[in-house]
């Protein structure tokens, strides 16, 4: 997420330059000072991220904030001032409109607050007993709100026999609100007794390889959680746990031994399932469904080498394995024996 002081004169400086730009077209200026004008805009838009000091999904949000919203401000006006014009122009400019304003709603107003537990039954011949394992991924949050509580109070409510978390958590990269933000995450994990039978195992993500890797598993202090800081395979009951660090999830040729029992690999990023995995079941996150996904087209990037049909969901991969994407905050898988 892009701090306050970033986002904020971003869009008043690009405000700024919608007016302009709209009052160039209703002046009826020359047609070089309208381009000249557009240009100015959507170059300022583009690389201001970067001179604010933004990278990652911080760029990207801003880049969000440059086309869906000023994009729908300019084309909005454009289609006022054009209508005793160019009628046919006018409605393009209104049909462009109407298209980012739709996608603008969905991705600032809809996505943001919409949590949804999505249940997957498997079936193997190498349990004894039902499993349900709960799988939580990408918090990525730089606040901790009523959004953020509700996704760990739905993953308990399911009462999963293992919970997985597979990375990226807390994403604050000032020091002293970070701190902050993680009492405030460790403090709510302990009052609902964040905690499995079978037990909690968490692997590291990019925000916590970027931002603080030595120190990221303090986010789970005094909490009955395991994080796994390197490749390593517990033997757990009924079957074996295998946990990736960052860059073994993210190399493709990646190989895993196989267990005497059910096998199941956690890593950050799902590229590992391109390796030679020798396990029942994969699970990931890291690619959010799609870091950018149209209507209709599906996921246009996913940072990850992974085919863009598997991003997101339940993958059947060849050798009776299954590769679980979480599309961000939760999944939760029922196992059963049949």
């Amino acid at each position: 997420m892009a701090p306050e002081t970033h986002t904020i004169p971003y869009n008043l400086i690009m405000t700024g330059g919608d007016v302009a730009l709209l009052w160039l077209v209703r002046r009826k200026m020359p047609k070089m000072v309208q381009i000249a004008g557009f240009f100015t805009l959507a170059t300022f838009g583009l690389i201001a991220p970067f001179f604010l000091g933004e990278y990652g999904l911080g760029i990207l949000q801003l880049l969000a904030y440059g086309i869906f919203v000023h994009g729908f401000i300019v084309l909005t006006g454009l289609a006022i001032i054009l209508r005793p014009l160019s009628r046919k122009m006018a409605i393009a400019a209104a049909v462009a409109a109407v298209f980012l304003g739709t996608i603008a709603v969905d991705a600032f107003a809809i996505e943001p607050a919409w949590l949804e537990v999505s249940h997957v039954q498997l079936r193997t011949p190498k349990l004894e007993t039902p499993l349900k394992v709960a799988v939580v991924a990408d918090f990525q949050t730089d606040v901790w709100g009523e959004y953020e509580r509700q996704a760990l109070r739905l993953t308990m409510a399911e009462k999963p026999d293992l919970i997985l978390l597979a990375g990226d958590y807390l994403q604050e990269f000032d020091e002293q609100r970070r701190e902050i933000l993680r009492q405030k995450f460790n403090s709510f994990l302990q009052k609902i007794n964040f905690s499995a039978p079978l037990g909690t195992y968490a692997v590291v993500g990019d925000t916590e390889s970027f931002i603080d890797p030595t120190n990221w598993p303090q986010a789970f202090e005094g909490l009955p959680v395991t994080a796994l800081r390197t490749k390593t395979t517990l033997l757990l009951p009924e079957f074996c746990l295998t946990g990736l660090p960052l860059a073994a999830s993210r190399n493709s040729r990646l190989k895993v031994a196989p267990c005497d029992r059910f096998h199941i690999v956690l890593g950050h990023a799902p590229d590992f399932a391109l390796g030679d995995i020798d396990a029942d079941l994969l699970v990931a996150g890291h690619t959010h469904g799609g870091q950018v996904r149209l209507p209709l087209v599906g996921p246009v990037l996913t940072r990850s080498k992974i085919p863009r049909s598997w991003a997101a969901g339940v993958t059947k991969l060849t050798g009776n394995r299954t590769l679980i994407v979480s599309r961000e905050l939760g999944c939760s898988e029922a196992l059963h024996r049949g």
